[in-house]
C-alpha cells in the first residue's frame, strides 16, 4: 500500500470531481480506482466496502468514507481549509451547499432524456446568471478581500473556481458579467497545487456531457 488516498468512482466529473480537487489543492498525491464496468462496481458491493452500496468511495486514513460531502468536510477539516472557527465554518457550508444546488442542475442535465436538455440547459443559464454567480459576487464585493472567507483560501474558494471551470465549459459568457468571481478563479488557478492539477495529463476529468454519460451507462445497470 502507498498510503495515498485510494477514490473510488466511475471514469467521469459527476460527484467525485470536488474530493479530486480538493485533495489536488491540499497538494495531497492519490490514486483511482476507475470503474469501468458493473462488475467494478459489484465487486466493490459484495466485499461490503460500499455502506450504501454506491459510490464515491474514499479509502483513507484507514476508513473507507462514503458520501461526498461528508467527504469534503473530512478533508477540509484535515488540510486546514474550512475555517478559523464556528462562524467561518457556517459561511464555507453556506456558500458550498449554494454551489452544490447549482452543480445538481448539471447532475440532472448529464442524465436527462434528450428531449428534455434545452430545458435542463436553459435552466443552468438562469440560475447560474440570475441567482447563485450574482450571490457570490455579492459576497466578494462586500469584504473586498481575495477569497471568500476570511481572506483565506477555504474549501468554498476551491468548490467554486471547480464549478466555474465546469460552467465555463458549458457556456463561457455566463461568467462574463461577473469580475470579481473570475479574479478569483484566476487566483486560485495560479496556486502552485492547482495549477498542477489543471495542466493536461492530471487526474481532473472533463466535463462530463450528456452523450458521455449516455456512453458509459452502456457499461452499467443504472
Amino acid at each position: 500500500m502507498s498510503g495515498k488516498p485510494v477514490l473510488h468512482y466511475f471514469n467521469i466529473q459527476g460527484r467525485m470531481e470536488s474530493i479530486r480537487w480538493l485533495l489536488a489543492a491540499a497538494g495531497v498525491e492519490f490514486e483511482e480506482n476507475l470503474l469501468m464496468g458493473q462488475e467494478d462496481l459489484e465487486k466493490l458491493r459484495n466485499d461490503g466496502l460500499l455502506m450504501f452500496q454506491q459510490v464515491p468511495m474514499v479509502e483513507m486514513d484507514g476508513m473507507k468514507m462514503v458520501q461526498s460531502r461528508a467527504i469534503l468536510n473530512y478533508i477540509a477539516t484535515k488540510y486546514n481549509l474550512y475555517g478559523k472557527d464556528m462562524k467561518e465554518r457556517l459561511l464555507i457550508d453556506m456558500y458550498t451547499e449554494g454551489m452544490a444546488d447549482l452543480f445538481e442542475l448539471f447532475i440532472k442535465l448529464m442524465s436527462s432524456p434528450t428531449e428534455q436538455r434545452d430545458a435542463a440547459k436553459s435552466l443552468i443559464k438562469d440560475r447560474a446568471k440570475n441567482r447563485f454567480f450574482p450571490a457570490f459576487e455579492k459576497v466578494l464585493k462586500s469584504h473586498g478581500q481575495g477569497y471568500l472567507v476570511g481572506n483565506k483560501l477555504s474549501k468554498a474558494d476551491i468548490l467554486l473556481t471547480e464549478l466555474m471551470y465546469c460552467v465555463e465549459e458549458f457556456d463561457a459568457s455566463l461568467l462574463t458579467n461577473f469580475p470579481l468571481l473570475q479574479a478569483l478563479k484566476t487566483r486560485v488557478s495560479n496556486l502552485p497545487n492547482v495549477k498542477k492539477f489543471l495542466q493536461p495529463g492530471s487526474q481532473r476529468k472533463p466535463f462530463t456531457t450528456p452523450e458521455m454519460f449516455e456512453e458509459m451507462k452502456k457499461s452499467f445497470k443504472f
